[in-house]
């Protein structure tokens, strides 16, 4: 037995463990590159004092070189750094400075661990299914339908009792995930004082290392048939709108995440599909370049919209409206954070499909399911159980419930069909190359040097158009909507007045009421302004159009539109539009609509002395012409006023 084997040995006899966390990580992340080769696990271990609580992310200690990584559990409370809606439950932010670093691979860690079945009673959800059925048909009408947001994460929780000793039990569920699952970024045990928690993480949140920042976002969820599944069955899952949607929507929202962190902006690679024991997912890979501290990148990529919804800042808002309680460290993160060559380098999962024990017996697992436009609640519901069955199942030792996963779980041969990989690239097609190709400035001479402000009306995009505009040559700079000046709205070169989420006819919401003032004092002033979806709304409604909600959102869909003289493929995101009966424009004013019905049609685009206004999305990956009209909108209102 090798030391290290010798340490997780006493560990798991131990009544009172020092602290640890014992994690099998992605092999890329350890440094290795070869995928057959077998998993290393890292156990590291301190002391009592050595776990700390501590109040910001900023507060969290560097290793310095040579030195011992930091070991982080970041709780979902922690939205409360940026100011965004949550309940405080008290989770802390936690860490343990790691004294002992050790190795071991899979085969020496599956010898030690204990094999105790570990018997759950009291088991059932703090929601039962059909209160989360309600839950769920409120969020998609009330808030989907409001204009709230594009998709929404709503937790419930597994309830449960064992009898084993929490860290001994942690333990014994860890080496049947080890054996088990497959698929996940991180396999973990920790044990942080009285925090106790053993999970298999699909969902790498961010990872740094050398200034190269990495993204993972994961979405759509294909729940095996009891079976097995099928090519056919994986085929039309792969083709079903609804989780091609809920994938495209997370990628823009981590996009928005990726323009605020890397200088030059972020690449999308993938699709790909990921296969785990009960389930499979499909997932994008996002890379950038960063010299931000790793403890500010943690800070600026809280949460994920794939644990939380988008726009995550409304969605935080929503979370709270509709969660009656804290979500602990659910939809958080874990942080490694260790001394690399070049500086520190940061390892970060985000917290789900993770099992919480209490030294009372409790164990808790919290779960979601992505809420869209085409959410059907049951399926909703059902996706729920099928995420907790593979913590569940790995609490106890059942040889035939094991066999009966292995026999349901997704086929090699299928993960490697030419049919899947084909359906699979073609979610390409139609995506926007600026953000599928490796960023690059690519100035356009009737920019160039520029000023443009950005008003963010509480949603990154403007993060995203910002990002475009620099690549372009501008000079970009974002102020959010309740911190603009009047001297600011009227010196800006170019102001675009951006997306955000609501009702654009609520002039008691404050936002809302700022923006028309913001759009107002712009028009007065006849400088070139250039208003996105919610601001194009406002600015319709100020030129006396009517404003009102569609009958199905456009949330997360690509369309194809005529607009300024030329026909484009973009994305869309709204709930409300303008409508404009025939002969009712303006006067002066230029009227694209998507002509769905010869007397009254939805407003995709205005035109105007010296302004422009689109209801979809230049900026999203679901608009593949959106860079060149920004381009052209931007220059034509620079050069002459008007539009292209």
């Amino acid at each position: 037995m090798t030391p290290a084997a010798r340490l997780l040995h006493a560990l798991a006899h131990d009544p009172s463990p020092p602290p640890f966390a014992l994690l099998c990580r992605h092999e890329a992340e350890r440094g290795g590159h070869d995928p057959a080769a077998e998993p290393i696990l890292d156990l590291l271990i301190g002391e009592p004092d050595d776990v700390h609580d501590v109040a910001r992310l900023a507060d969290l200690p560097l290793p310095a070189p040579g030195m011992p990584p930091v070991f982080a559990m970041v709780p979902f409370r922690q939205v409360a750094e940026l100011g965004y809606a949550h309940h405080d439950d008290g989770a802390p932010l936690r860490y343990l400075q790691v004294r002992e670093c050790h190795e071991l691979t899979r085969t020496e860690a599956l010898e030690v661990l204990p094999t105790d079945d570990i018997p759950l009673t009291a088991t059932g959800f703090d929601l039962d299914d059909d209160a989360y059925t309600e839950v769920v048909k409120r969020v998609i009408a009330d808030e989907i339908g409001r204009g709230e947001g594009a998709n929404f994460v709503i937790r419930r929780e597994l309830r449960a009792v064992q009898p084993v000793p929490p860290v001994r039990a942690a333990l014994a569920v860890l080496g049947r995930l080890l054996r088990g699952e497959r698929g996940a970024y991180w396999t973990f045990a920790v044990q942080l004082g009285d925090l106790t928690a053993v999970g298999a993480t699909p969902e790498r949140h961010l990872s740094a290392a050398s200034g190269r920042v990495v993204m993972n976002p994961i979405s759509g969820t294909f729940r095996y048939p009891p079976g097995g599944p099928t090519r056919d069955q994986l085929l039309a899952f792969l083709a079903d709108r609804k989780e091609v949607e809920e994938l495209f929507m997370v990628v823009d929202e981590e996009l928005k995440m990726m323009s605020r962190l890397a200088v030059a902006g972020g690449q999308v690679h993938g699709p790909l599909l990921k296969p785990m024991a009960h389930l499979a997912h499909t997932e994008y890979l996002l890379t950038g370049f960063s010299d931000a501290d790793v403890r500010e990148v943690l800070r600026e990529s809280m949460f994920a919209a794939t644990v939380t919804g988008s726009p995550v800042q409304n969605a935080c808002q929503v979370i709270a409206r509709h969660e009656g309680g804290g979500r602990g460290y659910y939809s958080g993160m874990a942080a490694l954070i260790s001394a690399g060559p070049d500086g520190p380098q940061l390892d970060a999962p985000i917290l789900i499909r993770t099992a919480y024990l209490g030294d009372d017996g409790s164990v808790r697992v919290p779960v979601g399911a992505t809420l869209v436009r085409h959410s059907v609640p049951e399926h909703e519901v059902a996706e729920t159980h099928a995420k907790a069955a593979g913590v569940l199942a790995a609490f106890t030792a059942n040889a035939s419930e094991a066999a009966e996963a292995s026999r349901r779980a997704l086929p090699a041969d299928l993960t490697d069909d030419p049919q899947v990989a084909a359906a699979l690239a073609s979610r390409n097609a139609t995506l926007a190359p600026f953000w599928l190709q490796q960023q690059a400035d690519r100035p356009d001479a009737r920019l160039c040097g520029r000023r443009a402000l950005v008003i963010d009306a509480e949603d990154a995009w403007t993060a995203m158009l910002a990002h475009m505009l620099r690549r372009l040559g501008m000079v970009a700079h974002i102020e959010q909507w309740d911190a603009v000046s009047p001297a600011q709205i009227a010196r800006a070169d170019l102001l675009v007045a951006g997306p955000g989420p609501g009702d654009p006819r609520d002039l008691g919401d404050r936002r809302i009421a700022a923006l028309h003032g913001v759009i107002a004092t712009r028009l007065a002033g006849r400088r070139p302004l250039l208003a996105v979806c919610l601001s194009h709304q406002i600015l319709a409604g100020l030129l006396g159009l009517v404003i009102a909600p569609l009958a199905q959102p456009y949330q997360g869909t690509q369309r194809r539109v005529a607009a300024f003289g030329r026909d484009v493929r973009v994305g869309f995101y709204n709930t409300f539009t303008a409508r404009a009966p025939r002969g009712a424009a303006p006067s002066g004013v230029e009227v694209w609509t998507a002509g769905l019905t010869a007397d009254d049609d939805e407003i995709v685009a205005l035109r105007g002395d010296r302004w422009a206004s689109v209801q979809f999305h230049l900026e999203s990956v679901l608009s593949p012409d959106g860079v060149d009209l920004l381009a052209d909108l931007a220059a034509a209102l620079l050069v002459s006023g008007t539009g292209p």
